[in-house]
């Protein structure tokens, strides 16, 4: 087997890969005697089918995968060894492939297009300005989270009289025509209602001149315009039971129940930061809370210095790239991907390639490297924002453990979580070279400069 390179121009090659007999012969014996053991035909026992029958039946598939067997790892192999630095995949050469004849040929030539990633150098040092947006939390912001952090501490305290956007507590039982209870009807106890919410003027009237031991007739699709997702919840049945519910229920309201925030005090630090907390005063509170939003809104200011990186070093480092080529590949590789779309989209796909290249080339050349602990503890952190979705805090290093190691099972999610890790990395790097401007900005001003 023998494999010629012939470059075309600075950046595309072709590769032609020369098999003959002897490289593939042996394998294939070995495949056709595996498929003679195992043969069940009609007229012979089993494994006593003539050789010949079963080359004839089975010859032409085997030579065609144990070639391709033997293309596709020395083509790997080769690339490898040269240290060929490719882009995208190797392509059947359009013009110089010949048919290949899995009947009569003995020995196979195959040619493949390649393009190689362009030598380039990065200009990163101090007269590089980049600005750091740092976002800093206002007094509405600060307002706004003790207000979250006072409903979160709050409770619900029995009252007679509904007022406003107090909650009823009862029972629902689901009744017949004549206005009986219905045998082996639906029941729900101890549900919360909300009559603020209802849209019926008529039916909201009605609730608020009840008072706590009173019952009340009411048509569960009226009061909800039949959205079955909602009264399912109510009534802690499956969707489908609910989008079959018709007639009235009776609702027995055994509390009323008026919400009080907790009060900004000693006792609420407490449960927020814990026993130990040096928090005494509402003042102390405030400026805790100001670090909190400002440490949270990091995020967003990593993220835009990040995508400021990004569009500066894409504009100012240059490079040629095969575009040809990689039209070509996208097309092979997007098979549903019409000519249009690949067009519309190339330039966004071209930039996406050369902040790649770019992140990549600082990685190498300063041997920077992602270690399997950075991915791991990046998995981490995203389990414990989806945690933090559904309310859950302080999870256990344990079951943040499991989950992590749950998500980088996945490959596709590895690899995509390895990348963001580079990325973060090469951004790190790239900071520590240039020049950063810290700008103070509000949350507003910096949301308007992110729609822009």
């Amino acid at each position: 087997m023998n494999i010629t390179k012939e470059s075309i121009d600075e950046l595309t090659a072709t590769l032609t890969v020369k098999i003959e007999k002897n490289d593939y012969e042996s394998s294939v014996n070995e495949v056709l005697k595996d498929y003679r053991k195992k043969a069940n035909m009609p007229g012979f026992r089993p494994g006593k089918v003539p050789a010949g029958l079963v080359k004839k039946l089975y010859g032409k598939a085997a030579i065609a995968d144990e070639v391709n067997k033997v293309l596709s790892n020395n083509l790997s192999k080769y690339i490898i060894d040269e240290k060929l630095n490719i882009l995208g995949e190797p392509l059947p050469d359009e013009e110089k492939q010949k048919k290949i004849d899995w009947d009569n040929d003995e020995n196979f030539e195959f040619v493949f297009d390649i393009a190689t990633t362009p030598e380039f150098s990065i200009q990163l040092d101090k007269r590089n300005n980049l600005p750091f947006y740092k976002i800093t939390a206002d007094e509405k912001m600060i307002e706004k989270q003790e207000q979250d952090y006072t409903n979160q501490y709050g409770e619900n305290k029995p009252v007679e009289k509904l007022e406003g956007k107090d909650t009823m507590k009862g029972n629902f039982v689901q009744l017949d025509e004549n206005g009986n209870e219905l045998e082996k009807g639906i029941k729900a106890d101890d549900v919360l209602v909300a009559p603020d919410v209802m849209k019926d003027e008529e039916i909201k009237k009605e609730f608020y001149s009840k008072s706590k031991g009173d019952e009340i007739i009411v048509d569960l699709n009226k009061i909800y315009n039949n959205n079955a997702n909602l009264i399912s919840g109510l009534l802690k049945i499956s969707k489908e039971e609910a989008e079959k519910i018709e007639g009235n229920f009776k609702f027995s309201i055994s509390d009323i129940l008026r919400f009080t925030p907790a009060k900004v005090n000693e006792d609420l630090f407490k449960k927020i930061y814990g026993e130990d907390t040096d928090i005494k005063t509402e003042d102390q509170f405030k400026a805790k809370i100001k670090e909190e939003l400002e440490k949270n809104l990091r995020m967003s200011s990593d993220y835009k210095f990040s995508m400021d990186c990004r569009e500066h070093l894409v504009e100012k480092t240059e490079f040629n790239l095969p575009e040809n080529f990689l039209k070509r590949w996208i097309k092979e590789t997007n098979s549903k991907l019409t000519e249009e779309q690949i067009e519309k989209d190339f330039d966004n796909f071209m930039k996406d390639l050369r902040w790649q290249l770019i992140y990549g080339k600082i990685l190498k050349d300063n041997s920077i490297e992602i270690k399997e602990e950075e991915i791991m503890d990046s998995a981490k952190k995203i389990a414990s924002m989806q945690f933090r979705q559904y309310g859950l805090f302080n999870i256990p290093e344990s079951q943040l453990d499991a989950y992590a190691a749950k998500i980088l099972e996945n490959e596709e999610e590895k690899k995509h979580i390895e990348n963001q890790v580079g990325i973060d990395k090469a951004i790190e790097f790239i900071k520590s070279k240039v020049t950063v401007e810290e700008k103070d900005i509000s949350q507003d001003d910096f949301q308007k400069l992110m729609e822009k």
